[in-house]
């Protein structure tokens, strides 16, 4: 039988929903009730999704505190911009809410094992941990990238599909030298 993203997700959801989550990151049981409803509400996100057809059926919480403090769904389609991902939307959220462009102390919930830019974005934002639902195997086999993306972040600039090529370095790095004499800057 052929599953379809609709019966895929739902089906991810329902398992996510109906069990507690055995965790390798505790195994206290208070613990684990609190990180599956944390990961419910991002497999909610990515449910809703399917009624709206925003985007593709992911979702994302970020939690601080044991609040739920940024959320988000794929927006791909509503806002025809391809960075507008679960995760990136609820990172924008939560920064927004903190006042900050780091998300230390919090964590991060996704329906979905993050894109290769989604994880970057979280790396940036310096959360202290990241959970996830489906991985980027499942989300391939209802035909989304993400593992091909992967794939092609291992390879060398000259063997990826998309033509890479560096040019005016020297130029380049012109700012970064200016940038690294600021004694004011932020670090980040």
């Amino acid at each position: 039988m052929e599953k379809t993203a609709y019966t895929l997700i739902a089906n991810i959801g329902q398992v996510k929903k109906n069990s507690l989550c055995k965790s390798p990151m505790n195994g206290d049981p208070m613990f684990d009730q609190a990180i599956n409803k944390f990961m419910n509400e991002a497999i909610t996100l990515s449910e809703k999704n399917l009624e709206m057809m925003h985007g593709g059926p992911f979702g994302a919480v970020v939690v601080k505190d044991g609040r739920i403090i940024g959320r988000g769904y794929n927006r791909v389609i509503l806002t025809n911009d391809p960075t507008a991902h679960a995760e990136i939307i609820a990172i924008r959220d939560a920064c927004n809410n903190l006042k900050s462009f780091l998300l230390e102390g919090c964590d991060i919930y996704s329906s979905c094992e993050p894109c290769p830019m989604c994880l970057g974005a979280i790396y940036w934002s310096r959360p202290r941990k990241l959970f996830y639902g489906a991985t980027r195997h499942d989300a391939e086999l209802i035909g989304f990238d993400d593992y091909f993306f992967y794939q092609e972040m291992e390879k060398s600039e000259e063997r990826r599909v998309i033509k890479t090529v560096r040019i005016m370095r020297d130029e380049a790095l012109k700012v970064f030298q200016e940038w690294e004499k600021i004694p004011w800057k932020p670090v980040y």
